[in-house]
């Protein structure tokens, strides 16, 4: 190259480049280098780390004169933009056969590790509730070193343990006519026909070895007077296949989880990461090596290298505010990952929970869960006359609406949970609603005990009645119990292929964290059922199957991509705490999730949806401009919350985003515009049976939009009836 010539001849910019890089998450990390050809310049691109394929040519460089209206650098920018955005792959990577055979026949066909490698091969996950501990557990006892992360002091914490009411298996018991197939069937058809029949299979086929584990781990499943185990109906099914445990499922379920990940921890096949966060995963040439986290106890910033990572973080719902979920459970992970270039699949599915307490007030942090197991004995009723506030005794049958019955006699009160909480929800529209607000319903257990008896409606739901007393200050086995609509689970999340894996390869995604086997809505109890399917039984042989063709290799932590993770993150929390304005984290996330829950809740239309749009941008600018966070960078919920905030309000956007481009009704996704003569969710299978799988941009307005077509060849696509 001549002397007195530079790469800024040629239109090189820095800033530009810097700028580019962080708009462009996927792209590798590099340097570009000018090379002289004969008498010609070219750009070429050269990644930070050492691969056969590091040096990319792009363009033939020219030098800069004022007729240009683009530098041949922004031409280099846009052809590498091109390269790398034309490489996502949406192909499940289903496995092709029969139904029934492909999870067997897959399973067979993957490449194993040799036993005496696995303890070559570190793994990360993040997140040890269900899913979480037990995909720990278990690659820990296939030999493989594990680094399990919460931001809890234990995996007992984990939000896991507030599920109630049961998990779904397919063991039929009651041979009631339940079987496999049924169980694909009423998850597909419960879901709107939104997910993948591929899927939906296999965890309908696991979920019979997940009740024999559990029994093998000494999960107190209730027993019926054979000593069989016993099991209900749930929302969604005519069959009875929910097991429980008295006490709540989820609770049960976990501690069998966690014996299993404490004894791993004990041998130090685990290392048990307490109150610690992860803020960014580390992608190095296209591929999850690691993450970065944050010590929520003295705020210090650190780096954790990896083979694969695994996230298990749970659901979004907490961008509502009020919502089922703890307080601590959000979406930074997921998100994360998503700005680091994992696709977020179908954001707006959101399922609303019929029977929840009723908000108290606008400082409420959740709304309690109340059971789905509830409306199996329960009947759910208004009174028939608009504004009648007269106690429920005094409410005569003749006087009483049970809608759920009168519009679904064939499902009745066993409605699943979308079409549950939209009729609800148009009952106290059309102002039949109780309680002081007017937003409530009522679910009546005065005809089970008459049947039953009060000793036997107490022995099953004993817990639930006294939970709701101590709440309420009412008795329900002689006041009808209110409940309220509340979000309760996301069917959204990042997106996976059939072997669990994001875009990103060697970054899997289980449990609620990815983007669901369920569809546009979830059956209730099938939650547990997924999260122990993919960390039980799915995510250990994906995993390995991945490891098989990777050399086990540690990165240094000195590596710079690590270091410019680490310096980003440092940054962003310094930011925050530098603002200094006038609202709390909190004052920010109440007005956000009331414009959730009035614009993307229960039920969308155009107009709103372009109208929280441009809400939440306000929000943001008060956020970035105007919060305050007391304290500093060490011990600090306020700048723990903050960090999430941060990541909802873009998530925020993104769901009326979803909502927005599908236009037409499906579950959990209620358009206004897009329903039937009866009001019930009107389909557009032609146009809109895809998953919506979203690229990130900064300006989330302008997230591209990627669709993975579904194929469906063993169910029909009908309206969906319950009558």
């Amino acid at each position: 190259m001549r002397n007195n010539i530079s790469k800024e001849n040629f239109g090189y910019d820095s800033n530009l480049l810097k700028e580019f890089l962080n708009q462009n998450p996927k792209i590798p990390k590099g340097t570009f280098q000018l090379k002289k050809r004969g008498e010609t310049y070219y750009w070429y691109y050269t990644l930070s780390i050492n691969t056969a394929n590091r040096v990319k040519y792009l363009v033939k460089a020219y030098e800069i004169n004022g007729s240009q209206d683009i530098t041949s650098f922004q031409l280099a920018l846009n052809i590498l933009k091109d390269k790398f955005n034309n490489r996502i792959n949406l192909s499940a990577n289903e496995p092709d056969g029969a139904l029934k055979d492909k999870w067997t026949n897959h399973k067979f066909k993957m490449n194993l590790v040799n036993p005496a490698n696995k303890r070559k091969y570190n793994v990360i996950v993040v997140g040890t509730g269900l899913a979480g501990a037990s995909a720990s557990a278990t690659l820990a006892e296939l030999g493989y070193n594990v680094q399990a992360f919460s931001y809890h002091e234990s995996p007992r914490r984990a939000h896991s343990i507030a599920a109630q009411g049961g998990i779904n298996a397919a063991k039929n018991y009651r041979n009631d006519g339940d079987s496999i197939f049924r169980l694909f069937y009423d998850t597909i058809k419960g879901g709107d026909y939104r997910a993948r029949e591929a899927n939906v299979y296999r965890l309908a086929e696991i979920s019979n070895n997940i009740i024999d584990q559990c029994v093998a781990q000494g999960v107190p499943f209730a027993r019926e007077y054979g000593g069989l185990l016993d099991n209900r109906s749930f929302g969604g099914a005519q069959v009875s296949r929910t097991f429980y445990a008295r006490g709540q499922t989820g609770q049960q379920l976990l501690l069998g989880a966690y014996s299993a990940l404490a004894r791993q921890m004990n041998l130090n096949k685990v290392q048990f990461h307490q109150r610690t966060e992860m803020v960014d995963v580390i992608v190095i040439d296209g591929q999850a090596k690691g993450i970065i986290t944050r010590n929520l106890l003295d705020g210090s910033i650190e780096a954790h290298v990896a083979d694969a990572v695994i996230l298990a973080t749970g659901g979004y719902g907490n961008v509502f505010y009020l919502s089922t979920n703890a307080m601590a459970s959000n979406v930074t992970a997921c998100w994360r990952a998503h700005r680091k270039g994992a696709l977020f699949a179908n954001p707006s599915f959101c399922q609303i929970h019929p029977t929840c307490i009723p908000v108290s007030s606008d400082h409420q942090s959740k709304l309690t869960l109340m059971s789905e197991s509830l409306r199996n004995d329960g009947r759910v009723w208004v009174p028939k006359n608009k504004g009648d506030k007269r106690n429920p005794a005094e409410i005569t049958e003749d006087e009483r609406d049970y809608y759920l019955e009168r519009i679904y006699p064939s499902f009745g009160n066993l409605v699943p949970r979308d079409v549950a909480s939209r009729r609800a929800k148009e009952m106290c529209d059309l102002g039949h609603g109780v309680g002081d607000t007017g937003l409530a319903v009522y679910l009546d257990f005065k005809d089970a005990i008459n049947r039953l008896g009060k000793s036997a409606v107490s022995a099953k739901y004993g817990n639930l009645f006294d939970m709701y007393k101590q709440i309420t200050g009412e008795n329900p086995y002689e006041t009808p119990m209110k409940i309220y609509p509340a979000i309760h689970y996301t069917m959204g999340g990042l997106w996976v292929d059939y072997n669990l894996m994001s875009n990103i390869s060697g970054l899997f995604v289980i449990g609620e964290a990815n983007f669901s086997d369920h569809g546009a809505n979830r059956l209730g109890a099938s939650a547990l059922m997924q999260g122990l399917a993919d960390g039980y039984f799915v995510a250990p042989n994906c995993v390995g199957n991945y490891l098989a063709k990777q050399k086990p290799h540690n990165i240094s932590l000195d590596h710079p991509i690590i270091m410019e993770d680490i310096n980003n993150a440092k940054t962003f929390f310094s930011d925050l705490l530098e603002t200094k304005g006038q609202f709390s984290v909190d004052d920010i996330h109440k007005k956000l999730g009331k414009l959730m829950w009035d614009y993307v809740g229960m039920a969308r239309n155009e107009k709103g949806l372009k109208h929280v749009l441009n809400e939440i941008e306000k929000l943001k600018d008060q956020f970035y401009n105007n919060v305050n966070i007391p304290g500093d960078n060490i011990f600090n919920p306020e700048l723990e919350k903050a960090g999430r905030l941060a990541d909802f309000l873009e998530l925020g956007q993104l769901m009326a985003i979803d909502a927005l481009n599908r236009n037409e009704s499906c579950g959990g996704h209620f358009r206004e515009e897009y329903q039937t003569e009866e009001n019930e969710a009107l389909r557009n299978d032609k146009d809109f049976s895809y998953v919506f799988a979203w690229e990130f941009n900064p300006n989330i307005r302008d997230s591209k939009l990627h669709k993975e077509k579904l194929d469906f060849k063993e169910v029909k696509l009908t309206s969906r009836s319950y009558k």
